[in-house]
């Protein structure tokens, strides 16, 4: 199934029909992120952490104590959330990043969740390869045809994209990549300018050679951190995948895993 996606850039008014979907606590504190967005900009009441309210819809993914809640309980209210969106189907629903920001999970342990649901979903962009396409194995082939200046400073366009030379599964990877915003900071507004010199740092003179005090590395090095978190490795497993030493598998869905 395809859906629609957003840029993760942080919205103050949807159409009418549109509801704003937001990670929360079950106590119903909207203090920050989206659930202040949402209680600001979007109806979302004080005190109710689960559920519809005004032009938005809480899905719990911290406890009343603004505890981080296991994925299996968050699972729970996604179940709940996609059997609403079945049940309601002149709505659209502009989903946010939930809990990938206060909660403290990663993309990888929450998108997955979501796979099935309802086509009047908007997603971030960030969750594209969990909801749609599975992830690819990581190869030498992928990572010199993604990772070179024609793709990476282009502007990122489906015709970018479709001309290269990988299967539907890669170009998926390639448009999440390119379309995950790392540098200077990233969806959730995190200053990432440290850790991508600490990669350019590790990979110089092993299999690039960049210029320091460069904007263009600096870019180049947040498509390899999207990459980097995207698949759990590090900067080691990059280098050997880039040689043709080894081949990487995606990651396993990880609240699969820890049930």
């Amino acid at each position: 199934m395809t859906y629609h996606y957003h840029d993760e850039s942080i919205v103050k008014s949807l159409p009418e029909d549109t509801i704003f979907v937001f990670g929360s606590n079950l106590a119903g504190q909207h203090a920050g992120g989206a659930a202040r967005t949402a209680q600001q900009h979007f109806g979302a009441l004080k005190g109710v952490g689960r559920g519809w309210s005004g032009q938005s819809f809480a899905i719990p993914t911290m406890n009343e104590h603004l505890q981080q809640m296991p994925l299996s309980q968050i699972q729970h209210y996604v179940d709940d959330f996609k059997i609403y969106t079945k049940n309601h189907p002149k709505q659209k629903y502009f989903l946010t990043s939930i809990g990938c920001g206060v909660a403290g999970y990663t993309v990888e342990e929450i998108a997955p969740m979501f796979k099935g649901i309802s086509h009047n979903v908007i997603f971030p962009a960030s969750f594209r390869a969990f909801v749609e396409r599975p992830l690819p194995k990581l190869s030498k082939k992928l990572l010199h045809t993604i990772f070179r200046d024609s793709v990476i400073f282009a502007p990122v366009s489906d015709e970018l994209i479709d001309v290269l030379a990988l299967t539907d599964n890669e170009k998926s990877l390639a448009r999440i990549l390119l379309n995950t915003q790392m540098y200077p900071t990233d969806s959730n507004g995190r200053d990432r300018v440290f850790e991508i010199a600490d990669i350019l740092h590790n990979l110089n003179g092993k299999i690039f050679e960049f210029q320091s005090n460069s904007e263009g590395p600096m870019i180049f090095g947040g498509v390899i951190l999207s990459l980097l978190e995207l698949y759990n490795i590090n900067e080691k497993d990059f280098a050997d995948i880039w040689l043709g030493e080894r081949e990487i598998m995606p990651p396993k869905p990880a609240h699969k895993a820890k049930k």
